[in-house]
């Protein structure tokens, strides 16, 4: 097993805890940052193929957070002192199972609070044409959908809610309810 196959596992990665206003107050292993409710950082990366299709996938069932459950969105933890974009490309890559990956377009930033967790998201765009492998120890199932397939599973499935969060607030933020691939 290589060191990216673990990773998806691995409750002892350090990552930045953050407050209120994205800054960093402190470092924290991932299983206490979740176990604990802390604050951190996440990158969510919108991938359109040739054809304008979305990459949709469901995640495993040994994730530690929202195991079994699918995502429209590639992604994952920003780690202590990386950056949103860092974060946006390695994890875009790395569950695409591609490498030459354009950097990712970001498009908005919120911060997404339950009463289970609270991180700060940064949403990005990008468009690869090439083929997928997706990371095994990451990725269960996966498929490219339109717009339209997608948005009519968005009540059959269970998606991981921070995902459904981002996607929601790509529509409301665009005004149009729509994603049409500008980021605008």
């Amino acid at each position: 097993m290589t060191d990216h196959d673990q990773q998806p596992l691995n409750a002892d990665e350090i990552l930045d805890v953050v407050d209120e206003n994205d800054q960093v107050v402190g470092q924290a292993p991932r299983g206490e940052t979740y176990a604990r409710r802390m604050r951190t950082r996440c990158a969510f990366v919108l991938v359109r193929d040739a054809e304008d299709r979305i990459f949709v996938h469901r995640r495993t069932p040994h994730k530690l957070v929202f195991p079994a459950h699918y995502d429209m969105f590639v992604g994952g933890v920003v780690g202590a002192g990386e950056t949103y974009d860092q974060a946006a490309l390695r994890e875009a890559e790395e569950e695409l199972g591609v490498r030459g990956l354009a950097q990712p377009e970001p498009l908005l930033k919120f911060l997404y609070e339950t009463a289970e967790h609270t991180w700060w998201s940064a949403v990005y765009q990008v468009r690869w044409t090439g083929p997928v492998a997706p990371q095994e120890s990451e990725i269960d199932w996966h498929t490219f959908l339109t717009e339209a397939e997608l948005t009519r599973r968005l009540d059959e499935w269970p998606w991981t809610p921070d995902g459904l969060a981002a996607y929601r607030e790509l529509a409301a933020r665009r005004g149009s309810g729509s994603l049409d691939g500008t980021g605008r």
